[in-house]
């Protein structure tokens, strides 16, 4: 990944705000995207919750709608959460909003 870590954080900071979509991702953040490369690479990183088990948010959205409803759950589910912890903020708010 190219992304440059201030971007990264960016990204991971909205998703925890809920974005889920480069748009939504505008709406909540002033994140400029400088080319195609570095959209395909926020498009890819958007569709990850944990990136050191690499846990789409899709497999995330399956575990709190098969009943997952806390962190604990989610890690059970899915290993997400059970390396570094750096998504907690994104697994929470998809627990809160179920996507």
């Amino acid at each position: 990944m190219n992304l440059a870590m201030d971007k990264y954080r960016q990204v991971r900071m909205a998703q925890a705000q809920g974005a889920r979509t480069v748009e939504e991702l505008k709406k909540v953040s002033d994140i400029v995207i400088e080319n195609e490369e570095e959209l395909a690479e926020v498009e890819a990183l958007l569709k990850n919750a944990c990136k050191c088990k690499k846990v789409s948010i899709e497999d995330v959205v399956t575990a709190v709608k098969n009943g997952a409803d806390t962190i604990e759950k989610v890690a059970e589910a899915t290993k997400a959460t059970a390396a570094c912890g750096r998504c907690k903020g994104i697994i929470t708010n998809i627990i809160e909003n179920k996507r």
